[in-house]
């Protein structure tokens, strides 16, 4: 009995945007083809996938509060329903302000080591009434995580959020506590809380809040100071992330991490970033020494502003999906999932692009190749999905395969080059032909040969 392959496309020059093409069917592989084959092993299997999601910025939510209601609603529904969207699950956002901020702020201002005057209204404003947005549509699968991109200005060496500096060693005991306020205030709000990372790009002195950790201080805050803290206030189930920078080196500072038993038993993960190049041997040095730990792409965008209808924007972002996916990375956050038409608002000018542009002068949205291209991977492999073995007959065509919870396959293929290429998909003694067009992604879901 023949089974049918749904095949979604996405191509430049046919303007394709997540569109169903024609199925293809799968036939007995009577003679054994062996040229252009893509091969799915689905009795072989790898990493689990918590989801996919953006970050919810004060960047973010200014720009949707400045839209009609329509298009506030829009953004949301585009990225988190699952059926009239792309299905993200998981959302990041910062504690005290980051660069997407309008400006510098921290929930305790002045010298107050004992955070009585711990407060988050100005995340109330805008940030947390679109969380909030983006959790109800979400649904049971929602997960929320925070990082902090500086303490306040009290706490560092250098007397400011920006321009790196690092912690006091006297106030590393306070700076605990606050991640313990901000879970416990948020929750407050109806938003739990799911992990933390300890420091937003942990090696990178910034014009704009940044603080400086080696591996070693990072180690010790968490051993000494954060697990305790969190153990301390019943929340050991938050899941806690070191390093959350470039992939470079991702496996330096794990080792020094989680090789410490003290540090390591608090410590469920390490967050990488994309900036500094692919680097996706990187993840499996972490995941073949520490099988244990989880890897999390937590940030990536495209730096230098807007640009509207690049498409290369849209393939750097595959590219960068399947090479981490391909190498154990079990979830993924893209940045500000919305912007203005600036590429801000960035209070120290550090514009960037996102997958949805908003005009708020003119109140309306442009969906950019990333948003599209992401669809691919988030709207069809879902929480829970298992990723499946798989091979290609040529490095021209990037692939990656999943079985998800309901027991059918996606596969992913991408082809960067400036040529239509064919390939033969291949599961369990059945073939299906096909081709992708020059500059395209595809997306296959089909039952599995069991």
């Amino acid at each position: 009995m023949s089974k049918r392959v749904i095949r979604l496309i996405q191509t430049e020059e046919a303007q394709d945007r997540l569109t169903e093409k024609d199925s293809l069917t799968f036939k007995a592989d009577e003679h054994g083809v062996e040229n252009q084959l893509i091969q799915i092993y689905d009795d072989l299997t790898y990493q689990t996938i918590l989801g996919f999601g953006g970050a919810i910025t004060e960047a973010s939510a200014v720009t949707a509060y400045k839209l009609s209601d329509k298009n506030r609603d829009e953004i949301i529904k585009a990225y988190f329903d699952a059926e009239e969207g792309i299905g993200y699950n998981l959302v990041r956002t910062h504690i005290n302000s980051c660069d997407f901020s309008t400006g510098n702020y921290a929930y305790v201002e002045e010298e107050d080591p004992t955070l009585s005057n711990f407060d988050i209204s100005r995340d109330k404003q805008a940030i947390i009434p679109y969380i909030k947005q983006a959790a109800a549509k979400a649904g049971e699968d929602f997960l929320l995580y925070a990082s902090p991109w500086s303490p306040p200005a009290w706490m560092k060496t250098n007397g400011e959020m920006n321009n790196g500096g690092k912690l006091k060693p006297e106030y590393r005991e306070a700076w605990a506590r606050y991640y313990v306020k901000f879970i416990e205030a948020y929750e407050a709000e109806g938003l739990p809380v799911w992990g933390l990372t300890v420091q937003n790009e942990a090696k990178a002195k910034q014009i704009w809040d940044s603080c400086i950790y080696t591996a070693e201080e990072e180690r010790d805050f968490v051993a000494d100071y954060l697990g305790p803290a969190l153990e301390a206030a019943d929340l050991s189930r938050i899941r806690l992330m070191i390093w959350d920078h470039n992939k470079e080196r991702v496996y330096d500072r794990a080792k020094v991490a989680f090789t410490d038993e003290k540090a390591s038993k608090y410590i469920w993960g390490i967050g990488f970033h994309w900036y500094s190049g692919d680097h996706f041997e990187a993840l499996s040095a972490v995941h073949d020494r520490f099988p244990d730990k989880q890897l999390v792409f937590t940030e990536g965008c495209h730096e230098g502003g807007v640009q509207i209808g690049s498409w290369k924007s849209g393939e750097r972002y595959a590219h960068d999906i399947i090479g981490n996916l391909n190498n154990w990375m079990s979830a993924w956050t893209d940045w500000n999932i919305v912007l203005d038409e600036q590429g801000g608002p960035n209070h120290v000018g550090n514009y960037c692009d996102a997958p949805i542009i908003a005009d708020t002068k003119n109140d309306s949205l442009t969906f950019q190749s990333s948003y599209y291209y992401i669809g691919h991977f988030s709207k069809y492999i879902r929480p829970g999905a298992v990723r499946i073995a798989s091979s290609k007959y040529t490095d021209k065509l990037e692939t990656i395969a999943f079985k998800n919870p309901d027991g059918s396959a996606v596969a992913v293929v991408l082809n960067r080059t400036d040529e239509e290429l064919p390939y033969t998909i291949s599961n369990g003694g059945d073939i299906a032909e096909s081709k992708i067009p020059a500059h395209a992604i595809q997306t296959l879901l089909f039952p599995l040969n069991n």
